[in-house]
């Protein structure tokens, strides 16, 4: 259950704040609120706080800086849901790039915000009981690769560490969870996401073609992440589950 969440709103938006604010306390959340970057760090120092609904125009750091600031240092990964006055995919694409759980353009209904951030909460919580991961350890392995799931990093051959996006994890945990198993993109869309795909949404596409390049895919013959014509990807590679010790 959900309700009794501590949700963070960071707007400028002085009547958006107490809107908002007034509406999820009523379905049940603990909410606080800040207008900026000092404001929101405060919040997150006084308490702790479940999911931050941040907005990409703010006054000195923007959404995207504190977002991107967010995820190179927290220990316990926040979902994120971006908020912005402007639609455009580029801007949402961007958004998810730098570690956004979601993201929602302005304006909108608050019943919307109020199922993407119990989609996302739901979602950081648990899988969809038909996809739920079959495995939990420490570290997935796969070819040349070991997956941390705990500092969510990928490990080569050499010890090299590279660094992943929240979408770049979440996409990459889901298919090391469900190997030689074609998962469409509405699936994808909805594990990584918690929403479902639109007819224009490429941001699956996008998120694949980045993890390739951190898996060091030959684009034109991939080893592991393989795409199914008209149906969605598969991961080819076997996935062995390892435990560190305590």
């Amino acid at each position: 259950m959900d309700a009794a969440s501590h949700i963070l709103i960071v707007d400028d938006d002085r009547q958006l704040l107490a809107l908002l604010a007034s509406y999820l306390e009523g379905c049940g959340y603990k909410v606080s609120t800040a207008r900026d970057g000092a404001g929101m760090r405060a919040k997150l120092e006084a308490s702790r706080v479940d999911l931050i609904v941040l907005d990409l125009m703010l006054p000195g750091e923007d959404g995207l800086s504190l977002c991107r600031d967010l995820r190179a240092r927290g220990v316990r990964p926040i979902p994120i849901l971006m908020l912005t006055a402007r639609g455009d995919e580029a801007d949402r694409i961007v958004g998810l790039e730098m570690g956004a759980d979601d993201y929602l353009a302005k304006p909108f209904a608050s019943r919307e915000l109020l199922a993407r951030i119990r989609a996302v909460l739901r979602r950081t919580h648990m899988l969809p009981p038909n996809l739920e991961p079959v495995r939990s350890a420490s570290q997935l392995a796969f070819g040349d690769w070991v997956l941390d799931t705990h500092a969510r990093h990928l490990v080569d051959a050499r010890g090299t560490l590279v660094s992943l996006t929240g979408g770049e994890y979440r996409l990459l945990r889901v298919l090391l969870d469900h190997p030689h198993r074609v998962l469409t993109r509405d699936q994808l869309l909805n594990l990584t996401q918690g929403r479902e795909a639109d007819a224009f949404d490429r941001s699956i596409d996008l998120l694949v073609s980045r993890l390739r390049q951190r898996l060091r895919e030959d684009a034109k013959e991939p080893r592991y992440i393989k795409t199914v014509r008209s149906e969605g990807y598969v991961f080819c590679a076997d996935v062995s589950p390892r435990n560190t010790p305590a």
